[in-house]
């Protein structure tokens, strides 16, 4: 397995269940801390970063893990996940409220994160099979 493209399947899984946890938690840390409210993590621009990271990172692991298993799938899985996450954006609160918004957000980031689960232990198995140990 290209190490590269391991750690890029960890870091996107890691940040869309980062990004998941965030649109569920923090409406409720925002009512249990008021001083969280300074901070600004609600609005558009967290979750326009996010997206940032999340775009490049995908698209570079499943890129990478679908040459070397060969099920493309996993990449149109990523895909529509990131499709919804830039649709969640794209409409925001204003079009689609709230809710709207993170179901959109958690299904997205969902998707991603399954799909790289998928991509790297396939790409783990692949690695296991081109080893040539004694079994």
């Amino acid at each position: 397995m290209n190490t590269a493209q391991a750690v890029t399947d960890k870091l996107a899984i890691g940040l869309s269940l980062g990004c998941a946890i965030h649109c569920l938690s923090l409406p409720v840390l925002l009512a249990l801390l008021p001083s969280m409210a300074a901070l600004q993590l609600d609005n558009e621009v967290f979750h326009f970063w996010m997206l940032v990271a999340v775009l490049p990172t995908s698209v570079y692991a499943l890129t990478l893990g679908c040459k070397q298993h060969k099920r493309y799938r996993l990449l149109i899985l990523g895909l529509i996940g990131l499709g919804l996450l830039v649709l969640a954006l794209v409409l925001g609160e204003e079009r689609i409220g709230e809710v709207g918004e993170k179901i959109l957000t958690v299904i997205g980031g969902s998707f991603v994160a399954f799909g790289h689960w998928f991509n790297y232990r396939l790409c783990d198995a692949q690695k296991q099979k081109a080893c040539a140990c004694p079994n």
